[in-house]
């Protein structure tokens, strides 16, 4: 371990993480959140897999007489495609959803293809124009702040909630696992309709019209009018991620795509290039420390890898700039000037904040996701290391 930098004593993150702190011990306090989520939501455990199992008849119940009775967002990734062949198990009649930011790479599209296929399940995928997707990704290039993938992440949650009004279905089952991932902090990390808005308000060009932007008021919409529940299976069950990629490569010959995250390649541009090179922020650091909680990983090992130079896909970084239609030198600047934080722009931070009450309700009864209420309405710290 660096010898300069305060570490966890439990996993690696650093006391360059967002608003993190430390006990008498040296345990973070991620790490205590993590503690207390796996105690209310019995993970992994007899009482995780009993109120999982009820979830799974309420979801039964409310589809009856539809043709689908739950809505499940695919990336290609590990987590969403074994959540649709974990599905099927349970016997729901999912609806995979897929919003396609048209960075997807060959092998994302053919896992979705080949387990799509192979379990019989139908799939509603929203396409965004191209060239106006690229305009967001490039004015939060020349905004200078580090959400450049954020408007992927709003748009897959807008897109799930659509399909499930559209066909009247009560439940969203998302592939997130606390245990394998962490909750990520809100450091470099944020992202809301206004954000979006106000972002490409400045520094786009072309107007938004294919974009699905989730705006307060249709969140506000879809979580107290539509009710429609956001359940994370994961969170309850035993689920290991290393398992879940030896089963969907052995049944349905799907292929891994080099690393967390990489399966898109503006996602694979965002964590291996971005974040590190004009952030010094590496996120990695979230799923080693979660190998490390569960045992399967040396803090030390964790460590070691944690400071190797992260993977990076060949001719990447070409790749972005002619998307964008950035030149070299242009790429060169834009990179090298000073970072600006999320907060510098406008956002609903303060309003989630101010109905953190409201949303504590909605989070206990699953209309809200737990690490929204978690990471979004508590104030934090604004100075960004």
């Amino acid at each position: 371990m660096n010898g300069n930098i305060k570490v966890c004593s439990k996993c690696i993150y650093d006391e360059r993480v967002a608003s993190i702190n430390f006990d008498e011990y040296g345990v973070c306090n991620y790490c205590h959140q993590l503690e207390k989520l796996k105690e209310e939501y019995g993970t992994g455990q007899n009482r995780g897999d009993l109120k999982f199992n009820k979830i799974v008849e309420q979801i039964k119940k409310a589809g009856r007489g539809k043709k689908y009775d739950c809505i499940i967002g695919v990336s290609g990734g590990t987590d969403s495609s074994y959540m649709l062949f974990l599905a099927k198990q349970w016997g729901l009649r999912p609806l995979a959803v897929h919003y396609d930011n048209t960075w997807n790479t060959a092998i994302a599209t053919e896992n979705i293809r080949k387990v799509l296929t192979s379990l019989d399940i139908d799939l509603y995928t929203h396409v965004v124009d191209n060239k106006e997707s690229d305009d967001i990704f490039r004015a939060f290039f020349y905004a200078d702040v580090a959400e450049i993938e954020a408007s992927t992440d709003l748009a897959l949650a807008e897109v799930m909630y659509r399909a499930a009004w559209k066909h009247k279905v009560k439940y969203v089952l998302e592939g997130h696992s606390f245990i394998t991932e962490g909750i990520t902090p809100v450091g470099r990390n944020y992202f809301d309709g206004k954000y979006i808005k106000s972002i490409h308000k400045m520094f786009g060009i072309l107007p938004i019209k294919s974009y699905p932007l989730m705006t307060f008021y249709r969140f506000l919409f879809w979580s107290m009018f539509a009710q429609i529940k956001k359940v994370r299976p994961f969170w309850y069950i035993d689920y290991n991620k290393e398992d879940a990629r030896e089963f969907l490569e052995k049944e349905y010959e799907w292929r891994y795509y080099g690393g967390h995250h990489l399966e898109n390649r503006m996602t694979a541009f965002y964590h291996s290039i971005y974040l590190p090179q004009k952030f010094n922020t590496d996120m990695r650091n979230n799923t080693l420390s979660a190998l490390v909680r569960n045992g399967k990983l040396s803090r030390e090992d964790a460590w070691k890898e944690y400071v190797k130079p992260p993977l990076i896909e060949k001719d990447l970084e070409n790749y972005f700039q002619k998307r964008l239609d950035i030149t070299k030198e242009e790429y060169k600047r834009i990179m090298n000037k000073e970072p600006k934080s999320w907060y510098e722009y406008p956002t609903y931070k303060k309003r989630f904040e101010f109905l953190r009450p409201i949303f504590k309700v909605l989070a206990k009864a699953n209309l809200v996701p737990m690490s929204f209420y978690l990471k979004y309405c508590f104030p934090i710290k604004k100075e960004i290391k």
